[in-house]
C-alpha cells in the first residue's frame, strides 16, 4: 500500500499492444519475440491473427475497470514485428480499442515496422486503418553491420521504406538506429546518422548496442568499441543531429520541435498505460485504493492464446490484490526517477506529488548530496538531472538508493 493516497491523481492513459512474432530473432534482442513459421506456400507467415485479435479484446475487456473514465492519448504496437500482421488485423484492434475505451481527439497511434519489402507493401493499409505514426527499425544502413545484427533488410530497402511510407500518407516517422556496433568506427556511426537525416524523418531514436542476458550476443559476445570511442561517437552524433535541427529530449530520442513521441513521453512522465498481448506490461493508478499497480501478461503466445475468459478474470482479480503487484511506497520514488530523469527537461515539480501521492519532501531529503556532485538540478520548478548528470543516470539512481 502507498503511505498516503491523498492527492494521488489519475495521469493520462495510453495503450501498449504487443505482437510477439518476428521473421527471425536478432542476436541482440531481449524482447519477448518468437520466430514466425511460414505457411504451406512458404510465401506468407502462419500467424493466428484472428485468434490473437480476439484474445486481445478479452484482455482489454478484463482491464476496463482501470480506465476510470479516461480516453486513450496514444497507442503503440510493439514486438516482435507488428507489421507482420495485416492492415485488417491492426484495424480491427484499433476499432476495438476505440469502442471499448475511446480515443482523444489528437491520439497518436504508432506501429513498429521493418524496412523489408514484405512490410512496405502494407503501409497504405496501415495508414487507412488509423495508424498515424510509423517507427521503422533500420538499425544501420551498412550491409556489414546489418549482417552482424542478424537483420534481413538492406540499407537500400531502409531508404525505400521511408519513401513508401511518405507515399502512403505518413507525415510522422521515426527511424531506429544503433551505434557502438561490432567493429564500428566513429565515421561509420556518423555515416548512418547522415543517411538517416538525408531521409528527413520527424524523429530519430539513436541508441547504443547493449549486450543483454538471454541473447545470442550474450552467449557469444562480439567485439564492440571501447568506452572512449563510444563517448566520441555519441558526442559527434549529438552535435550533428543538433546542427540538423533534431533536439535531444530524452536519453536516446531526437526530434523536430513538437514532434516528440507522445507515447514515450507518457511513460517517462509516469503516466498510465494498459498492456495487452503476450508479455505486455502495464502500469495503472487507483486513486481510491491509494495504489499504483504494475501488470504483466504471460509471455509465450501459446499460453496467452490458451487463457479463457474465466481464467483471465481470475488473473485480473489476482493482479488487483494489494499483495500482488502494487508498487510499494519505498520503491515509488525510485520508479518515478527512473522515468522522469530520462527527459532532458525533466518533469514539473508537482507531477511527483500528483502521480505518486507522496510529498516532495521524500525527494528533498536525499537531493542535497546529489546536487553537491552536480548530478541534479535544484528542486525548484522541475525534477531534472544537470547536463553533466544526464550522462550518469545510473549513478544518480544508485546514489539515491544509498542515501534512502
Amino acid at each position: 500500500m502507498l503511505a498516503s493516497k491523498h492527492g494521488l491523481q489519475l495521469p493520462p492513459l495510453s495503450l501498449y499492444v504487443h505482437i510477439p512474432w518476428c521473421v527471425r530473432k536478432c542476436p541482440y534482442c531481449d524482447f519477448n519475440s518468437h520466430q514466425a513459421a511460414r505457411d504451406h506456400t512458404d510465401t506468407e507467415y502462419a500467424l493466428p491473427q484472428a485468434d490473437y485479435v480476439a484474445q486481445l479484446r478479452l484482455d482489454l475487456i478484463s482491464q476496463l475497470s482501470w480506465v476510470q473514465g479516461r480516453k486513450l492519448q496514444s497507442i503503440f504496437f510493439g514486438g516482435g514485428t507488428p507489421s507482420l500482421f495485416s492492415p485488417e488485423a491492426i484495424g480491427q484492434i484499433l476499432v476495438m480499442a476505440e469502442e471499448l475505451v475511446g480515443f482523444s481527439e489528437s491520439i497518436e497511434i504508432t506501429l513498429e515496422a521493418n524496412p523489408g519489402t514484405f512490410e512496405q507493401e502494407k503501409f497504405t493499409g496501415y495508414r487507412a486503418a488509423g495508424v498515424n505514426r510509423l517507427s521503422i527499425g533500420v538499425q544501420s544502413f551498412s550491409s556489414t553491420q546489418l549482417h552482424n545484427l542478424g537483420r534481413i533488410h538492406s540499407g537500400e530497402e531502409a531508404s525505400r521504406a521511408l519513401d513508401m511510407a511518405r507515399r502512403a500518407g505518413f507525415d510522422n516517422i521515426n527511424l531506429d538506429l544503433m551505434h557502438g556496433l561490432p567493429g564500428q568506427t566513429e565515421a561509420e556511426a556518423l555515416e548512418d546518422l547522415h543517411r538517416a537525416v538525408a531521409l528527413a524523418p520527424e524523429h530519430i531514436s539513436w541508441y547504443q548496442l547493449t549486450i543483454e542476458p538471454n541473447t545470442a550476443f550474450y552467449s557469444a559476445p562480439p567485439s564492440t568499441p571501447g568506452s572512449q570511442l563510444i563517448a566520441s561517437m555519441q558526442s559527434g552524433g549529438r552535435d550533428f543531429l543538433a546542427s540538423e535541427g533534431y533536439l535531444r529530449y530524452e536519453v536516446s530520442a531526437y526530434s523536430g520541435k513538437g514532434l516528440e513521441s507522445r507515447h514515450n513521453l507518457n511513460y517517462w512522465g509516469f503516466g498510465d498505460y494498459l498492456g495487452i498481448g503476450a508479455g505486455a506490461h502495464g502500469k495503472v493508478t487507483l486513486p481510491e485504493e491509494g495504489q499504483i499497480l504494475r501488470s504483466r501478461r504471460t509471455r509465450t503466445p501459446r499460453d496467452y492464446l490458451a487463457i479463457t475468459p474465466d481464467t483471465r478474470a481470475l488473473l485480473h482479480r489476482a493482479l488487483s490484490e494489494p499483495h500482488s503487484d502494487p508498487i510499494e511506497a519505498e520503491d515509488l520514488s525510485l520508479e518515478f526517477l527512473m522515468n522522469a530523469l530520462r527527459l532532458m527537461e525533466g518533469v514539473p515539480l508537482d507531477t511527483f506529488e500528483r502521480y505518486t501521492g507522496l510529498p516532495i519532501e521524500v525527494l528533498q531529503r536525499h537531493w542535497s548530496g546529489l546536487m553537491a556532485m552536480d548530478l541534479v538540478q535544484p528542486l525548484e520548478q522541475c525534477i531534472a538531472a544537470t547536463a553533466f548528470g544526464f550522462d550518469y543516470l545510473d549513478e544518480i539512481l544508485q546514489r539515491f538508493l544509498e542515501q534512502a
